[in-house]
């Protein structure tokens, strides 16, 4: 491919890292809303060193290490981004990690705190919980001091959760979620709910809202777009709230990127801990994208671009 050249407002990374998402396996199967055109590289984040910056660009130099994010292109040795989804990463945390931030807590900062006001003492309900976006949505909701109740599907997902701040831990491959779920939101109800799954499970869950409560789709990683008896929520008076961070992005470039540095600055003060599934190398991002598409990853898997320099300078 040629060497890119960044717009007049983007920045190009040299990538060491960069990590999968279902965004990425969707997007590659032609199952996403957004489809870029043939060819094309997969990869919405990655961490690495600023090569060039366009002629706008204010708050990046060539050689800053950086993670960055983009709707595709950081399956590569090169990644172009625009100047707001890049932040620097503090010094201790390494290319790995770094690579795993953007796209995962971005999503998870605006749905629970631009979309959902979650505040704390609230009951946060999170899907998909073990996965990139679910694991981010647990820590910062504990952040914030609210109750998280996170939904997974194995013994070993649920001990893992419980170390990223979740409380209480629905196991669905043997507890029944309709009735764990109501014992443990009580006649309140659920506050708010996170759900990166959809199907039959989104249904469930809305039966289950608390009057006032906000109900957040984020993705399907069943396979299956679930829709809505619209007398649930007026019956409940919450409300269903779409969350689309991509666009998000595009709109409020300048909110996304002071989002992007507080995020960077609490990961750096170990107050948000990214969870590292596995390392494979990038010729190997075909299995990296089953494995997510499987859902069996735990936390985030990494592609190694750079060997031997993931871990910084």
């Amino acid at each position: 491919m040629a060497e890119p050249r960044p717009a007049s407002n983007e920045v190009v990374v040299d990538v060491h890292a960069a990590s999968v998402s279902y965004m990425d396996y969707l997007m590659s199967c032609g199952g996403y809303q957004m489809r870029p055109s043939l060819p094309y590289v997969p990869g919405t984040d990655a961490a690495g060193v600023v090569l060039a910056c366009g002629d706008r660009v204010t708050r990046f130099r060539p050689g800053d290490r950086v993670c960055c994010g983009n709707w595709f292109g950081a399956f590569a040795e090169r990644m172009v981004a625009r100047e707001s989804s890049v932040a620097l990463l503090p010094v201790n945390v390494d290319f790995t990690v770094g690579s795993t931030v953007m796209h995962t807590y971005l999503t998870a900062w605006y749905a629970l705190i631009e979309r959902a006001g979650l505040q704390a003492g609230e009951t946060v309900l999170v899907t998909g919980a073990a996965g990139g976006v679910g694991l981010a949505c647990v820590e910062i909701a504990h952040l914030i001091g609210a109750r998280v109740i996170a939904v997974v599907g194995s013994a070993a997902k649920a001990a893992m959760v419980r170390t990223h701040g979740a409380a209480e831990v629905v196991d669905h491959s043997c507890e029944e979620v309709r009735d764990r779920v109501k014992a443990l939101a009580g006649d309140k109800g659920l506050d708010v709910c996170v759900d990166n799954v959809g199907g039959a499970l989104f249904a469930t869950l809305a039966r289950l809202m608390g009057w006032n409560g906000r109900l957040l789709p984020i993705g399907f990683t069943s396979g299956e777009i679930p829709s809505l008896a619209m007398n649930l929520p007026l019956l409940k008076n919450y409300s269903v709230v779409g969350v689309f961070v991509g666009a998000w992005m595009e709109r409020y470039p300048d909110e996304a990127a002071r989002a992007g540095e507080t995020i960077m600055a609490l990961v750096g003060d170990g107050k948000l801990r990214p969870q590292v599934d596995r390392v494979l190398p990038l010729q190997r991002a075909g299995e990296a994208m089953g494995l997510v598409a499987s859902r069996s990853a735990m936390g985030r898997i990494v592609l190694q671009v750079r060997r031997g320099e993931s871990k910084g300078d």
